[in-house]
C-alpha cells in the first residue's frame, strides 16, 4: 500500500467535502434573500461578501439581513468583527463559513498611516544627517612652500643635479625580439635555469628583468614552457615548436651567438 498517495487522496477528498459544505451553507444562508435593488438571486463570493446574480451589485448579507439579537441594532465591521451600532455588543455573522472577515478601508488607511510615519522618519534622519556635517574645508589656492622653514633647501638638495640623470632610453636598450633569439638560440630538448641562460647586456638584474619579459611572452605565443621550481625558473622547447614560428628573423644574426643545433652551412 502507498501510504503517501493515499494520503494525498484523502486531502483531495476532505478539501472536495470542505467545498461541498460551504457551497451547501451559503446555499441555506441566503435562501429567500434577495437583491435590495432588483430582486435578483445572490450567490456569495467570499466570507460574508454576496453579489446579485442580475445585475452585479455586491453587498454584505451581515450588514444587511442581519441584525443584533440582544436590541435589534443594525450590526457593522469593525476592523475583524462584526458590532452593534446601538449597543456596541459583538454581533457573530452567519454568514461567515470558516474565515475572517476584514474592513478594508480600515487596513488602507492604516497602511497608509505607516507609510507615512515611515517617510516622515526617514525625513527627520535625513535632516539630523545634514545637520551633523561639518563646514566646508577652505584651502588655499596654491601652497606655499616657504611657510616650513628649510623646506625648499631641503627639495633643492634632493633634485640638485638628478634632471641630467633622469633620461631613459628604455625603448632603445631593450629589444624585445633580440632577446626572444637569444633565448630560443639557447633552448633544447631539456629543461634550463633562466640564469644559466648568458646575459646580453652589462647590468646583470635588468638584463635577467628582460630575459623574463621575453620569456612570458615566448610562452604566450606557445613557443616554450616555463615553470618554477623552488626559486629558480625553468625554461624549455615547446615540443611542437617548430624553427622560426611567431618570431621573425635570423636567431644567429641578431646576437652573434650560434645555436648548438643550427642550421647546415649551404
Amino acid at each position: 500500500m502507498n501510504i503517501i498517495r493515499r494520503a494525498f487522496q484523502l486531502v483531495e477528498a476532505v478539501t472536495g467535502l470542505a467545498g461541498r459544505a460551504r457551497r451547501f451553507y451559503y446555499a441555506v444562508v441566503l435562501l429567500g434573500r434577495r437583491c435590495g435593488a432588483c430582486g435578483g438571486r445572490l450567490a456569495m463570493v467570499a466570507e460574508s461578501r454576496a453579489r446579485c446574480r442580475r445585475c452585479g451589485r455586491e453587498l454584505d448579507p451581515t450588514v444587511a439581513f442581519q441584525r443584533c439579537t440582544h436590541c435589534g441594532g443594525k450590526p457593522h465591521l469593525r476592523i475583524r468583527r462584526y458590532v452593534c451600532r446601538t449597543c456596541g455588543r459583538d454581533v457573530a455573522s452567519r454568514f461567515v463559513f470558516d474565515g475572517l472577515v476584514f474592513d478594508a478601508a480600515y487596513f488602507r488607511a492604516k497602511m497608509a498611516e505607516s507609510r507615512q510615519r515611515k517617510k516622515q522618519l526617514r525625513d527627520r534622519v535625513r535632516e539630523m544627517l545634514i545637520a551633523s556635517r561639518s563646514e566646508a574645508l577652505q584651502l588655499p589656492s596654491a601652497c606655499d612652500l616657504g611657510s616650513v622653514p628649510g623646506l625648499l633647501a631641503a627639495l633643492n638638495g634632493l633634485t640638485a643635479g638628478a634632471c641630467e640623470a633622469l633620461s631613459l632610453h628604455t625603448r632603445e636598450d631593450f629589444d624585445l625580439r633580440r632577446y626572444q633569439a637569444h633565448i630560443r638560440a639557447h633552448l633544447g630538448d631539456f629543461p634550463i635555469g633562466l640564469g644559466q641562460i648568458p646575459p646580453l647586456g652589462k647590468e646583470a638584474r635588468k638584463d635577467r628583468i628582460w630575459r623574463f619579459v621575453a620569456v612570458v611572452f615566448l610562452a604566450h605565443h606557445g613557443v616554450i614552457d616555463i615553470w618554477q621550481e623552488d626559486a629558480d625558473i625553468l625554461v624549455r622547447k615547446h615540443e611542437a615548436d617548430g624553427e622560426g614560428q611567431d618570431i621573425p628573423g635570423d636567431l644567429e644574426a641578431v646576437d652573434r651567438i650560434e645555436r648548438s643545433l643550427g642550421r647546415a652551412e649551404a
